[in-house]
């Protein structure tokens, strides 16, 4: 990293780091936008980085492929010339899943189901399965991961891995904190189960956006609102990171969030550095 520990800034801008990165790894749930409205300033800062030369890597925990996070980005009308390419945890999970056994049950809603296509898988029953897919809760609105206790429980008895396509414990959807396939991976976990990860902060997500971005040698600075994903990776990665401050852990960094000295401590505790902070991105 290029910055120590004690030396986290406070910036107010995108803008504040020009000409000390080559690529940008930005989430994109809580930063470009909250899953039911895009963030305009997101989007501008990203755009003019781009037009400095810089490239923008997506990188999002989502278990769909690029392409339907694409579309979803469409749809929110979140410019196609603020990022360059898209690297999703289903895609680096993909990899997992074709590795493992054949006969899988999807774990999640059916809106994610693009995560299996063109791979030599069959989604059974519950009884028939070899492995478990998880890319969220069935109905994320209204569950909890208390819900699957027994489903799980029934799994873990039978020695079945896991593969999560999403490690969020939770993300951001307009107000509400909406649980992810991370926290049915956390409970699986804490029952015996293995799990096998790909998203962030796993290596194997920032790997396949290091290639797509051809980021070899390149400065590489990673943007994210996740501690645990966005930071953790970046930190396990050997990249600089940007924390947005008005995220998932807005509430829990309230007290320290006004102060760099604070909020690198902060960071320390939980044993994570941050080069930079910033209110949202912009």
């Amino acid at each position: 990293m290029s910055e120590s520990m004690a030396s986290l800034r406070r910036i107010d801008r995108l803008s504040d780091v020009d000409g000390q990165y080559d690529v940008l790894f930005c989430d994109v749930w809580g930063v470009v936008h909250n899953g039911e409205v895009k963030s305009p300033a997101a989007e501008a800062a990203l755009t003019a980085a781009r037009n400095q030369g810089v490239k923008v890597v997506l990188l999002t925990n989502s278990p769909r492929t690029s392409e339907a996070v694409a579309q979803q980005l469409g749809v929110l009308n979140f410019s196609r010339s603020a990022y360059d390419a898209i690297v999703t945890s289903g895609d680096a999970t993909r990899a997992l899943i074709k590795s493992g056994p054949r006969k899988l049950f999807h774990l999640g809603p059916e809106r994610d189901i693009d995560l299996f296509a063109g791979l030599d898988v069959e989604l059974v029953q519950a009884d028939e399965a070899q492995s478990i897919a998880a890319t969220g809760l069935f109905h994320d609105e209204r569950e909890t991961p208390e819900d699957y206790a027994d489903l799980l429980a029934g799994f873990a008895a039978r020695g079945l891995d896991m593969v999560c396509a999403n490690p969020d414990i939770v993300v951001h959807r307009g107000e509400r904190l909406i649980y992810c396939a991370g926290a049915l991976a956390q409970s699986y976990s804490a029952l015996g189960g293995k799990v096998f990860l790909a998203g962030k902060p796993h290596a194997p997500i920032y790997e396949l956006a290091a290639r797509v971005a051809d980021a070899a040698g390149k400065r590489i600075l990673c943007i994210g609102d996740g501690l645990f994903t966005d930071i953790a990776g970046a930190n396990g990665f050997g990249a600089d990171a940007l924390l947005v401050i008005r995220g998932i852990h807005e509430v829990e960094l309230q007290d320290v969030a006004m102060e760099a000295g604070p909020l690198t401590d902060a960071l320390r505790q939980r044993g994570l550095v941050a080069q930079y902070a910033i209110e949202s991105l912009r």
